[in-house]
């Protein structure tokens, strides 16, 4: 399956002799650190096959739906009932006009590594590349865990929900399986408090999971802590949010208190008065809770989701309907931020913004909280969502450049659902090291490969595996 002009060779994304020097010499043979990702802990501990390409590339991808409708392609051939051959014929009908989209060239690589195929996706050649990947699929090197180890995967950060028994994690490290798979707290259910139903349902779940009765504020926090504790007994040291902004407030007075509690005993419909007070107060609680156990907090900001309610309704969430939001992030992540060094609890963070915009303020923000403790302590996180291409990698790169420390980066992850993502670390490393050795040839940077060479290999793993503590 070889194609003379085909666009992926060695040198993709290299444009100079040094580029190509960094990447081949320093970047490529790097393990991964993969410290967010979505990847079904479940697959991975029962090591998982697929049984067609379909299954395991557009299945859950948002990313590859939402071109679809673009292209006019009926819901049927994205999320509906028509079979995994219709459904991945259709889509290598979109991929020809997907040029200048990050998934044009997602897809090209995602096909060469693993599958080997070098050649362009389109109808004419839709049946035989899925034939070849699904005879392939079937073999032990294309398992979840066969994958992993492919990708040369160090550790997967999943990412599971306070109440999870983590019985996956346990069943894989019991295992023989040298991947690190680590479980991530993501308790973004307990701070919505605007929607009751939801709230209260998730409030009967962690009491489940607890084996305790929430009725009150401390009892709540009490039953965090039980999580967070079991997390960390199962090897869980990072924890994660995804949240339209940090609250703007983080003060829960008594009289919240005993409205809290009534909330929580009252049948009727009556809001909260002060979400964003309560969503503050809990999350402070649980930063605290982390930095008693040397954990890394996550903070994934400024995403509007859910846009398109009438598709909402018929699909549900997380099918491709979340946008960038517009919205000032400065103040409150300063409060935040300042609230926790104040009582001298603010441990390793990571920010990632969803706007470029706003990436000068991110990278501003990480220097008024690095006090010399940790290096690289508050980090500006890869380009994330959105943001994970080209240009997205290179302006958020730039910003941190100019205005932070690029050296302590902590460098790229996936946070994919898909086990076929991991060409994203090397996109990303083939974009760090052409920027780099661009400006070495133009004389911006010391023209020292061992040198520069070194700070390409911390950015794309050193750093990552001191700062998780690998």
């Amino acid at each position: 399956m070889n194609q003379r002009d085909f666009f992926l060779t060695e040198d993709f994304l290299l444009f100079s002799k040094t580029a190509k020097r960094l990447y081949h010499g320093h970047a490529a043979a790097m393990p991964i650190i993969d410290y967010h990702n979505h990847l079904p802990p479940s697959e991975i501990a029962s090591n998982k096959k697929f049984s067609t390409l379909t299954e395991i590339w557009l299945k859950g991808d948002h990313y590859k739906w939402r071109a679809m409708r673009t292209l006019g392609i009926n819901e049927r051939f994205i999320t509906g009932n028509a079979t995994d051959a219709e459904k991945f014929n259709m889509w290598a009908t979109c991929v020809p006009k997907t040029v200048r989209n990050p998934l044009f060239h997602w897809s090209h690589m995602e096909l060469k590594n693993p599958f080997g195929i070098e050649q362009y996706l389109n109808a004419a050649s839709a049946l035989e590349i899925y034939d070849h990947c699904n005879k392939l699929l079937q073999s032990d090197d294309f398992s979840t865990q066969g994958l992993l180890s492919h990708f040369k995967v160090e550790m997967v950060g999943t990412t599971d929900d306070p109440c999870d028994d983590l019985q996956y994690h346990k069943m894989i490290r019991e295992s023989n399986f040298k991947t690190k798979v680590l479980p991530s707290f993501r308790p973004d259910k307990v701070l919505d408090i605007t929607h009751r139903d939801q709230f209260i349902q998730y409030i009967q779940q962690l009491e489940i999971a607890n084996r305790v009765s929430i009725k009150t504020m401390d009892t709540l926090l009490l039953a965090l802590q039980n999580r967070v504790d079991y997390f960390h007994t199962n090897g869980g040291r990072i924890a994660d949010y995804g949240l339209a902004a940090l609250p703007a407030a983080v003060d829960f007075s008594a009289t919240l208190e005993k409205e809290f509690a009534s909330y929580l005993s009252n049948s009727g419909k009556t809001p909260f008065s002060q979400p964003e007070n309560f969503a503050g107060y809990v999350l402070l609680n649980l930063c605290r809770m982390y930095h008693k156990k040397g954990w890394v907090q996550q903070f994934h900001i400024g995403a509007i989701r859910n846009n398109n309610k009438r598709l909402l309704q018929q699909l549900g969430p997380d099918t491709g309907f979340d946008s960038i939001n517009d919205i000032e992030h400065a103040k409150n992540l300063a409060m935040f931020l300042d609230a926790l060094d104040q009582l001298n609890e603010l441990g390793k963070t990571i920010i990632y913004n969803n706007n470029p915009a706003d990436n000068e303020v991110f990278a501003a923000m990480i220097g008024n909280f690095n006090d010399g403790s940790v290096k690289g302590k508050i980090q500006f996180g890869s380009g994330w969502w959105f943001m994970d291409q080209i240009d997205g990698m290179e302006k958020q790169l730039n910003a941190l450049s100019t205005i932070g420390i690029i050296s302590t980066f902590v460098g790229m992850l996936t946070d994919s659902r898909s086990f076929l993502s991991y060409p994203r670390h090397e996109y990303f490393r083939r974009v760090l090291c052409n920027l780099f050795g661009n400006e070495m040839e133009n004389g911006k940077l010391p023209n020292d490969e061992a040198w520069i060479g070194n700070i390409i290999k911390d950015i794309c793993y050193n750093n990552a595996k001191e700062y998780f503590a690998l």
